[in-house]
């Protein structure tokens, strides 16, 4: 009896620390989940297993950081993260700065500014950061400009002039590709235009500056930024295999590492 008590014993420690070394970590489909794909063989050479679960949107993996669901999410930009945290009351943390993807301006029905109509409709994403890097571009292009003091938070409130009378359709940022050959432009965030075939440097009419401020990282909850298991999964995503991936793989400046 002792010695099945004792072999139960061992295999409970056993599973609980195997149980310790998963890093389960959500991510948008590309190019996120694909970068963190690509190092779980890195991760289980030093004992982890990498768990990678897909979001289609910009709210539920983040819910789910911090209810503890996952270890980590791997989508978004600074300024989102912290005014989710503002909104939300959350406590979400930057563990590491990875890439930038440039936002541009797409369109299916005119190829250059200079033909956009007045009074066409540009889709712009609907969550308060996105919107506000969106009409950001738009006035970086010269089609609007925005009230003194408007920056990222900026809506279409913030317009102060409208030379072209465009109209704006505040959309998920999920569902931009869909509705693009419905509208005349639309800003679309790199993680959505990449999966539908389109690349800033080719296909927008004017893109992000390279020096955008937006740049993707890996979120944590506050006081698990230093855990090994974290630190760990940013070693192997700032890796030079990483870095080799991003330039190989998106030649066009879709996305742009910056470690």
């Amino acid at each position: 009896m002792k010695k099945l008590l004792s072999a139960a014993v061992l295999a409970l420690a056993f599973s609980s620390a195997f149980a310790q070394k998963v890093i389960k970590v959500g991510a948008t489909p590309e190019p996120h989940a694909e970068i963190l794909n690509l190092v779980k063989e890195d991760l289980a050479a030093k004992g982890y297993t990498l768990q990678v679960v897909e979001f289609t949107d910009y709210v539920t993996p983040n819910d789910a950081v911090e209810a503890g669901d996952i270890d980590a999410n791997f989508f978004q930009h600074i300024p989102y993260l912290e005014s989710f945290n503002k909104e939300k009351g959350y406590h979400l943390v930057n563990a590491a700065g990875i890439h930038v993807e440039p936002v541009a301006l797409y369109s299916k029905k005119v190829a250059n500014l200079d033909e956009l109509k007045k009074k066409a409709t540009i889709a712009i994403p609907n969550d308060p950061t996105n919107e506000g890097r969106a009409l950001l571009l738009l006035q970086a292009a010269g089609l609007i400009t925005l009230k003194d003091g408007s920056g990222i938070t900026a809506t279409p409130l913030d317009v102060a002039k409208n030379p072209k009378k465009l109209k704006f359709k505040e959309i998920e940022a999920a569902s931009l590709p869909r509705v693009l050959a419905d509208v005349d432009g639309a800003v679309i965030n790199g993680n959505y235009a990449i999966p539908a075939g389109l690349s800033a440097k080719k296909d927008g009419l004017f893109i992000e500056g390279s020096s955008s401020p937006y740049v993707n990282v890996i979120a944590v909850k506050a006081g698990n930024e230093n855990k090994d298991s974290i630190q760990a999964l940013v070693e192997a995503v700032k890796s030079e295999k990483v870095k080799k991936f991003i330039a190989e793989r998106y030649p066009n400046g879709e996305v742009v590492s910056v470690f």
